[in-house]
């Protein structure tokens, strides 16, 4: 934490022409090491009302840092909750890929939409800088523009590809036309009614990509061009020795299409003796939402890969996420925000927090207690008062207790090892497993309840009379 000379020349021009120039001598000489920084790990599951980010240190300091960490943990909060949100729908088989780069917030949107996505549950993404800067696996299907930009075999260039166990080269468009007119006779399917420059792109494609072909179904017609056109090619592809790897669905009825592909491609694989082609992988797009997702469960499909962007990295559901940093004690003394709303009231004093499991090893509370209070037992009752329910205690006795917190930077420096981003992918999943279906759930979730001692609370009490 430092001012470079020009950022503190810049500040003198902004600030008015009394600021005393031992307030620029200050910001000079700024220094971290008097700042400590604890935090719950990133990737854990946090509630409302439960400060997962502490910082101690010198007050102008610790003021200073207030926007940048608000602005470092908010969206990406946000986005990793909202992912979390689609994997929980679409289940832990299914393959999600982020595909928001277009629709996002600017390039830092996007590279932060890219990394936290996959925080939050999703396989890949098709941000390219964002598999170079962060090691997200890079996935993505071929451009309605690309198969538009054909218009019939004979621009193909080149033609031909050789066996994969080796041989003479093959002129794969006269290959897969020969191919087409067979599908097209099992399909009961005019061959002049499927587009050729869409069979020209197809083919153009496997001949560079043989090991990596897919299709994408829509640009004209899925029934009658782009399946016929697909199976024509991956079927003259199986010939030499290739296998396809997929295809995609832009528009039209998601789920009802895959289960119609699906059965086209179990009848060309039974009809033509390929095994194989009956698992083909089905990705879909087009604007996919929560909504998307819950009718593809509802009605059932042959999906295999569900690309969202829009809804995704743009988070309407929630544009926003309200974290507040705000200040609990200063030098020694407790202090708090008061407001006549109780859910907006600040919990005062530096404080420990545990989160409390039940014997089938959920989390069923979280707990805030005062610094110095010792720190709960497995096994043993606890009076506590949940927010909410300030007016009356309660006894809890949970089975495993769990402090949250962790010390990340003291006396300027880093003190615990950082996490990957994988490893961070990881947790986020286990933190969410580890919830009770009832708190998991997304509709109607019961309240996780969040409490404090009945230590903390006297405190809280005390300060609230103090101000009247």
């Amino acid at each position: 934490l430092s001012s470079a000379p020009a950022d503190v020349a810049y500040l003198r021009s902004v600030l008015p022409s009394t600021t005393e120039d031992a307030f620029f001598d200050y910001l000079a000489t700024l220094d971290a090491s008097e700042v400590t920084v604890s935090a719950v790990p990133e990737g854990s599951v946090v509630f409302a009302r439960v400060p997962f980010l502490q910082v101690k240190g010198p007050l102008l300091v610790v003021q200073l840092l207030e926007t940048t960490l608000l602005c470092l943990v908010n969206y990406a909060s946000l986005v990793a909750t909202n992912a979390a949100r689609f994997r929980l729908l679409a289940g832990p088989n299914m393959k999600l890929m982020e595909i928001g780069l277009r629709r996002a917030q600017g390039p830092d949107g996007a590279l932060s939409a890219s990394k936290y996505s996959y925080i939050g549950g999703f396989d890949c993404t098709s941000n390219v800088l964002a598999g170079k800067l962060y090691g997200i696996p890079v996935r993505g299907t071929i451009a309605h523009s690309f198969i538009m930009s054909f218009n019939s075999l004979e621009e193909v260039q080149p033609r031909e590809l050789l066996p994969l166990a080796g041989g003479e080269p093959v002129d794969l468009p006269v290959l897969a036309k020969s191919w087409l007119q067979r599908v097209c006779e099992l399909l009961q399917t005019l061959p002049e009614k499927a587009n050729r420059g869409e069979l020209a792109a197809f083919v153009s494609y496997a001949i560079t990509f043989p090991h990596d072909f897919q299709g994408l179904l829509d640009t004209y017609c899925v029934r009658r061009s782009g399946l016929p056109n697909f199976c024509a090619v991956a079927l003259a592809l199986h010939q030499l020795g290739y296998r396809a790897i997929g295809v995609r669905l832009d528009s039209g009825d998601l789920a009802q299409q895959s289960k119609e592909i699906r059965g086209v491609f179990r009848a060309c694989g039974a009809h033509f003796q390929v095994p194989w082609f009956e698992t083909i992988p089905i990705a879909v797009s087009n604007d996919i939402s929560e909504q998307s997702l819950e009718k593809f469960s509802q009605e059932g499909s042959e999906i295999d890969m569900i690309g969202v962007g829009t809804n995704l990295v743009t988070c309407p559901l929630q544009p926003s996420l309200g974290c507040v940093y705000k200040l609990v004690e200063v030098n020694g003394s407790p202090c708090m925000k008061l407001t006549e709303e109780e859910e907006k009231m600040t919990i005062p004093g530096t404080k420990t927090i545990y989160r409390l499991y039940d014997a089938a090893g959920h989390p069923f509370m979280d707990l805030m207690a005062l610094e110095e209070e010792p720190s709960p037992s497995a096994g043993q009752e606890l009076a506590i008062r949940v927010l909410g329910q300030l007016g009356e205690t309660s006894k809890v006795v949970p089975a495993t207790v769990e402090p949250l917190h962790r010390t990340y930077f003291r006396d300027g420096q880093v003190c615990e090892p950082l996490p990957s981003l994988l490893e961070v992918r990881n947790h986020a999943q286990v933190s969410l497993s580890l919830l009770s279906p009832v708190h998991r759930r997304l509709h109607e979730p019961q309240p996780y309840p969040v409490a404090v001692t009945e230590r903390l609370h006297h405190l809280l009490t005390e300060l609230q009379q103090a101000s009247q």
